[in-house]
């Protein structure tokens, strides 16, 4: 199925040829010596506390960077992203959850943390996992690696590294995968540059860590639509891209080819209520940033499942089905945000539920239709209407529908009035959703580590804190 695009040829190219104006005209704000230095070698200018990038010097980067990356979890799994497949993962450091139960929410617990990466661990729509909550009263420099550490013990699937900070965090983690077997080249971490066009010396540092380490970079640029970057989305996008391609650049001179995926976290400032904005704008940026990084050659992961909704209501449907469906069609190959509520401040386990099957109905969509002899059925058409003029006992009927002509969903209402009133109790779907979920948490266990596998993680953790604590 051919990518549905909201941006002509020329409109990217000329996106590209702004998005190489911005880094050379209005540089970036970068004050980290170290990696000016490396910057200045290569061809960079630097002046007032800002790095300006050359174009070539942009260019040769993108052409060296590793643009199909492999991650692989513990069961073996492997997914390549950009290779045509689109996968879905979780959205990552959620403060708050909901309980759909009881309509009321509360700060996530350490057992919250450790129930959602179960939980995603059993969802077969869930290919890659992210830590989902943060965990209480664990310091900021500790606290991505101790998502990562705890993680890794309650899914075999594969685990997309947490939103780094700082430089020993690439450290740590590439010592905490090696327990599973993970290799660097196998290993993502995120980070966020701060817009507008803003490096600070600890991100600084940490990208030079990521590259020497040899992980994959999935940098999380996340500009403001009329806050921190333009209130047009094109516009917001190039910042968005020039924020992305700026850490590439320092990346690629340190680590020439390592890998690397094109990320966009671009969100729209709410004006009435100075929130993140979730309607379907998001989604459009969504699409576009996935016609950008295309056009690089990149694979790309973008917000999917994106809502402002505090429940499992009307709004939150609307809002994450638009979300994820436009750049899904757009082509992207990841989308991010199972579980998400409250524009990324708030998770449910029955919204992962919901996602789940939200993100079967998306790979059929993605999936399209066909009009080869088979599909278009002239043959079997002619033979029922010569017989039964009846297609429910023909093989042709079985045949595809267990082939995926329809995606059969588990949670959503297909009855009459009458069954759903007496047999199901006018339960909805989010009814089911959370039903679904505490069946999931009551029978669900991973695999386990082995004890040697959860010391060793223990001790790697307690080697980072001591680390920290001497700073």
């Amino acid at each position: 199925m051919e990518p549905l695009k909201f941006l002509s040829d020329a409109d990217i190219q000329a996106m590209h040829e702004a998005t190489l104006q911005v880094m050379q005209e209005a540089g970036v704000f970068w004050t980290h010596k170290p990696s000016l230095d490396i910057l200045q070698d290569a061809g960079c200018t630097v002046k007032d506390d800002r790095v300006f990038f050359p174009p070539d010097l942009v260019l040769d980067s993108i052409a060296k960077t590793g643009k199909r990356p492999k991650v692989r979890g513990r069961n073996g799994e492997v997914h390549e992203l950009g290779g045509g497949d689109l996968f879905f993962h979780n959205l990552g450091g959620a403060r708050d959850i909901f309980d759909a139960r009881t309509g009321t929410h509360h700060a996530a617990t350490e057992e919250d943390c450790t129930n959602a990466i179960r939980l995603l661990d059993a969802l077969p729509n869930c290919n890659n996992v992210t830590p989902f909550f943060t965990p209480p009263d664990v310091s900021n420099e500790m606290m991505a690696l101790h998502m990562y550490r705890h993680a890794l013990s309650n899914t075999t699937k594969p685990v997309q590294g947490p939103g780094i900070q700082f430089g020993h965090e690439a450290k740590y983690a590439v010592e905490m995968a090696a327990v599973i077997g993970i290799e660097p080249h196998e290993l993502t971490l995120s980070l966020s540059p701060v817009s507008p066009l803003t490096m600070h010396d600890i991100a600084a540092q940490a990208i030079m860590d990521m590259a020497h380490a040899g992980v994959i970079h999935a940098n999380l640029p996340c500009p403001i639509g009329g806050a921190t970057s333009p209130m047009t989305i094109t516009g917001s996008i190039v910042q968005q891209s020039a924020e992305t391609l700026a850490p590439l650049v320092l990346a690629q001179i340190i680590n020439p080819g390592c890998n690397f995926v094109y990320c966009g976290r671009l969100a729209m400032l709410e004006p009435r209520t100075g929130l993140l904005w979730g309607g379907v704008e998001l989604g459009l940026s969504s699409a576009a940033t996935v016609q950008l990084g295309h056009f690089y050659g990149f694979s790309v992961n973008v917000y999917g499942f994106s809502t402002n909704a505090h429940t499992l209501d009307a709004q939150g449907a609307f809002e994450r089905g638009l979300n994820a469906a436009i750049p899904a069609l757009a082509g992207a190959d990841e989308l991010s945000g199972i579980g998400e509520m409250e524009a990324g401040i708030m998770g449910s386990f029955a919204q992962m539920v919901l996602d789940n099957e939200l993100a079967g109905s998306i790979h059929r969509l993605r999936r399209g239709l066909s009009a080869d002899a088979e599909h278009l059925a002239v043959n079997i058409i002619l033979d029922v209407m010569g017989g039964t003029r009846n297609f429910l006992g023909q093989k042709h009927t079985m045949k595809h529908l267990r082939g995926g002509e329809m995606a059969l969903t588990k949670l959503a209402e297909r009855n009459s009035w009458d069954t759903w009133e007496e047999k199901f109790g006018r339960k909805q779907m989010a009814d089911h959703a959370t039903d679904e979920a505490e069946r999931i948490l009551r029978e669900h266990q991973p695999e386990p580590l082995s004890p040697a596998q959860e010391a060793e993680l223990d001790k790697i953790l307690a080697a980072a804190e001591r680390e920290t604590a001497r700073k």
